[in-house]
C-alpha cells in the first residue's frame, strides 16, 4: 500500500489553494482520499468550479473558505467550518504567500508587514488552532511551504526571506512541542516553482530589461539553481504526500528542500 491509500478518511487544510503550488496539493490530498478544505482569494466562481471539480473527479467533499489567514478571528472562523462541513482536520499545509522586490531603504512599510503577516504570522495563527484538534486525535501531519528562502538570502527580498526564515524556526518549535503526540511538523523549501507569483516577477524582469520571457526566465534559474529548471508544482504536492503518511512518521523538525540545488552551492 502507497502512502496515498493511508489518507482515505483524512480532512486537510490547505491555505492558499486557489491556484499553484497550494492548487497542486489540494488536487493531490483529494486524489489520496482525504477530504479538503480549500481557501484562497479569486474569482468566486472559478473557486466554486475548482471545488465542484475536485469533488467530482476524486469524489471526496470539498468546500472552501474565503478566510484572510492574517486574522486570527477568520482563522478561527476557517478551522469551525472545517470541523462542521468534513471533521476535525489532521492534516494542515500553510502555503499562502506573498512577495514585494525593493532595496530595504525603500522598502514600504506597509508592504513589509502585509508580506511578514502572509507568509509567517499567519501560519502561527493556523498552527496554533490546528495543534490541539489534532492532539485530540493522536495524529496530525502540519506542513508548511517556506522557500529556499528559509535558508538562504537574495538581494531586495528582505521581508520574504526574513518571513521564510522565521517560517523555518516556527516549524522546528512546532515540531519539539509536538513530539511524540502522533503529530509532525515539517517545512518543504522550494526553489523556482512557475506559479503566478514567480511569473510576476519574470515579467517585471522583462519590463525593466526589454528582453523575452524565456530569456529572463532562464536568466533566473541561472542566477541561483545549478539545475535550470522550475520545479513543478505537482512535485512538491507529492512530497507533501509523503509526509502525510505513515512511513514519515519519524520525520519532523526537518527542512526539505527541492531548489534544484540551489542551497548546495
Amino acid at each position: 500500500m502507497g502512502p496515498e491509500s493511508e489518507l482515505t478518511g483524512r480532512t486537510a487544510i490547505v491555505t492558499g489553494s486557489t491556484s499553484g503550488i497550494g492548487r497542486a496539493i489540494a488536487e493531490a490530498l483529494a486524489g489520496a482520499g482525504a477530504a479538503v478544505m480549500i481557501n484562497g482569494f479569486g474569482d468566486s466562481g472559478q473557486i466554486q468550479l475548482l471545488r465542484q471539480s475536485l469533488e467530482n473527479r476524486w469524489g471526496r467533499p470539498c468546500a472552501y473558505h474565503a478566510a484572510d489567514v492574517r486574522n486570527p478571528q477568520e482563522v478561527a472562523a476557517l478551522f469551525e467550518a472545517t470541523v462542521e462541513a468534513l471533521g476535525p482536520p489532521q492534516i494542515l499545509v500553510n502555503n499562502a504567500g506573498i512577495q514585494h522586490v525593493a532595496p530595504l531603504e525603500a522598502f514600504p512599510e506597509e508592504r513589509w508587514s502585509a508580506v511578514m503577516d502572509t507568509n509567517l504570522t499567519a501560519c502561527f495563527h493556523t498552527i496554533k488552532r490546528a495543534i490541539p484538534l489534532m492532539r485530540d486525535q493522536g495524529f496530525g501531519r502540519i506542513i508548511n511551504i517556506a522557500s529556499a528562502h528559509g535558508l538562504v538570502a537574495s538581494p531586495q527580498k528582505s521581508a520574504y526571506v526574513a518571513a521564510k526564515h522565521g517560517l523555518v524556526g516556527l516549524t522546528k518549535v512546532a515540531a519539539l512541542e509536538t513530539a511524540n503526540s502522533g503529530i509532525t511538523v515539517n517545512a518543504i523549501c522550494p526553489g523556482w516553482v512557475l506559479t503566478p507569483l514567480v511569473q510576476q516577477q519574470i515579467e517585471a524582469r522583462v519590463r525593466e530589461r526589454g528582453s523575452t520571457f524565456e530569456e529572463e526566465a532562464t536568466a533566473m534559474l541561472e542566477e541561483t539553481q545549478p539545475l535550470h529548471a522550475f520545479t513543478p508544482p505537482q512535485a512538491i504536492a507529492k512530497l507533501c504526500l509523503f509526509l502525510c503518511s505513515e512511513a514519515a512518521a519519524t520525520l519532523t523538525g526537518s527542512t526539505l528542500s527541492m531548489d534544484g540545488g540551489w542551497v548546495a552551492h
